[in-house]
């Protein structure tokens, strides 16, 4: 059975998330503070964390770099805060996922299995190519590695697969929905999420939304990855 770590201290909020994932045969264990959130992951192995941003000893965006420094177990905010410059700086600090208070017990199950397959993968899929070479970019995804022109790219788990999955397909056009579905396993969601890793990735080449290199965005249709475009071929010269 899944294993969740609840890291939320308002009782009632807690209580109503222990009984609900448990009804759904997940195994819960719930702290009210950012350092029993800490020990607890140093001790016992979670496959989800549940995390709240107003806790009473730390802010849990301390909290979740903490958490980044000693593992990788999916962490999903859960959090009353709705600005959008919080929320991008979250996710950049590590988060794999975010719901802004109040949200019904289905959209969290939703957004937990979305990453809970995410992060085990489906069996019997082939496996995937050893190295993708798109102009200057050299993608790894059996060691997860990403370079760009022979340096190395310091992606996080997010950024990687979504390069990966777009590498893949290179010159293709793929809908936003498409890239829910395969990068983020989730049938719907909010385009922002995409938009806000795409702003992260087109930093991390060199690039941006006004002068695209690799990632072009075609409104209301879609991404694609592909080379540059190459310098204009000088002109033949005249025969003598």
């Amino acid at each position: 059975m899944p294993s969740v770590l609840v890291v939320e201290d308002d009782q009632f909020v807690r209580s109503a998330l222990i009984r609900h994932l448990t009804e759904a045969s997940h195994t819960v264990r719930s702290v009210g503070t950012a350092l029993e959130a800490l020990r607890e992951v140093a001790h016992f192995r979670f496959d989800v964390v549940i995390l709240d941003l107003g806790l009473p000893d730390l802010d849990g965006a301390e909290a979740l770099k903490m958490l980044r420094s000693i593992t990788d177990v999916p962490v999903i905010i859960a959090t009353a805060r709705d600005d959008e410059a919080e929320i991008v700086r979250l996710l950049n600090d590590g988060a794999d996922d975010y719901l802004t208070k109040p949200f019904s017990v289905e959209h969290l199950s939703a957004r937990m299995a979305a990453v809970l397959r995410r992060t085990r993968g489906a069996g019997g899929q082939a496996p995937p190519p050893r190295v993708i070479q798109v102009g200057g970019l050299s993608i790894d995804p059996l060691r997860r590695q990403a370079e760009l022109d022979g340096t190395a790219l310091d992606l996080t788990r997010r950024e990687f697969d979504l390069l990966a999955f777009l590498a893949g397909r290179p010159g293709v056009v793929v809908p936003r929905r498409e890239l829910l579905a395969e990068v983020w396993q989730q049938s719907y969601g909010d385009d922002q999420t995409i938009d806000v890793h795409l702003s992260w990735l087109r930093r991390k080449l060199g690039e941006t939304a006004a002068r695209p290199r690799y990632l072009h965005t075609l409104r209301g249709v879609g991404v694609k990855l592909e080379p540059p475009e190459s310098a204009p071929a000088a002109a033949p010269e005249p025969p003598a």
